[in-house]
């Protein structure tokens, strides 16, 4: 570990361990935004990672901005990081400036279509955005539009058309239409420059199985702590191998998934990595559901209770395994990639350094 990456979570494992209580997840529950803890991460410089020096921040290294992510995860942080350090990417890639305040971006799903147009001199925005984190919280929403048959980046300001939904975990995922919304001229990038559907997609899936892996490394530690704690007939219930085989069960997958994570991050340094970034979402997925499982089986009925905190890590695993698509999609798409290369092909495709793009078929999710 580098010396900024361990600066950087050592404060940021101390931000959260002071700051997100039980109160305040509850409340955050509730519909109560975080404003004091966002403001704590703001004046830590946390909330502005993503922005390069260029563009007048810190520069920190995109590996070092998911480190930071991953123990937000771990602690159940209830504010839009992750979402911000995408949108800031995909400013940054716009040439759009830097937004101040906390951002989200627009998974769009396939049937979600948001179409740009130029009316009377001004830019007008159409569509249905579905399940959009955190969106009546933000000061704005970062979106990929389609203009004329070309991928444009927009910034979607409030006031807008919000209907409200959650997800799994009482986290705001909701929805944005769009009649003729209108859109500075300075919040629009230039057609074909920027990111795509499919730059949002593999954005999006990676930061999620980093979180997945975070929230399942606390459900580890968490099971462990509690086996060690809970005695029955006379002896900690670690001591037993039912439960020993389970919790190995459990740091197997674990450890799986952040191997397969790092894995994508790496290869994210030098291009999109498609590929690695399609399996670590798929293997980080299929871990998060048996790591809920072993986690609940050692915790027995104190896990599914709502005075435990299992349910908050529970229930955000089911949220990230489902968004910027689920393990069955991206297996899909790595499946159809593998059956096309054939047999000769294969290994050479999956130890190259760099894999050949044109032999990867994945579409954004």
């Amino acid at each position: 570990m580098s010396e900024m990456r361990e600066i950087l979570t050592d404060t940021a494992n101390r931000i959260f361990s002071e700051q997100v209580t039980r109160k305040l997840l509850d409340e955050a529950e509730a519909g109560v935004w975080p404003e004091a803890l966002w403001n704590v991460l703001y004046e830590a410089g946390m909330t502005g990672l993503a922005v390069s020096e260029v563009r007048g921040g810190a520069g920190v290294d995109p590996g070092d901005q998911l480190a930071v992510i991953r123990r937000s995860a771990f602690h159940v942080a209830p504010v839009p990081l992750a979402e911000t350090l995408i949108g800031e990417q995909m400013l940054a890639a716009a040439e759009l400036p830097p937004i101040e305040g906390p951002l989200t971006v627009a998974p769009l799903y396939p049937n979600d279509v948001l179409t740009l147009s130029c009316k009377d001199g001004g830019w007008r925005l159409d569509g249905i955005l579905l399940r959009v984190p955190f969106a009546r919280h933000v000061s704005a929403v970062v979106a990929v539009a389609d203009y004329e048959g070309q991928s444009v980046t927009v910034v979607i300001r409030p006031p807008f058309n919000l209907t409200q939904g959650n997800s799994h975990a009482n986290e705001p995922r909701d929805t944005l239409t769009l009649n003729d919304h209108p859109v500075a001229e300075t919040d629009v990038g230039r057609p074909g420059v920027g990111s795509s559907r499919l730059d949002v997609a593999l954005r999006g899936a990676l930061v999620r199985a980093v979180q997945m892996v975070g929230a399942m490394e606390h459900m580890l530690e968490a099971t462990v702590r509690y086996a060690l704690e809970r005695s029955q007939f006379g002896r900690p219930i670690a001591k037993f191998q039912a439960v020993q085989h389970q919790i190995a069960m459990l740091a197997s997958h674990t450890s799986g998934a952040s191997a397969a994570v790092q894995g994508a991050i790496s290869a994210s340094q030098t291009g999109l990595a498609l590929f690695e970034i399609a399996a670590a979402k798929a293997r980080a997925g299929d871990a998060a559901a048996l790591v809920i499982e072993f986690a609940h089986q050692v915790h027995g009925a104190m896990g599914f209770t709502r005075d435990h905190s299992l349910h908050f890590l529970t229930r955000r695993l089911w949220t990230w395994r489902d968004e910027f698509g689920t393990e069955a999609e991206w297996n899909t798409r790595i499946g159809h990639t593998v059956a096309r290369l054939g047999g000769e092909e294969l290994w050479a495709f999956l130890t190259a350094e760099h894999k050949d793009m044109e032999s990867m078929s994945l579409e954004a999710v």
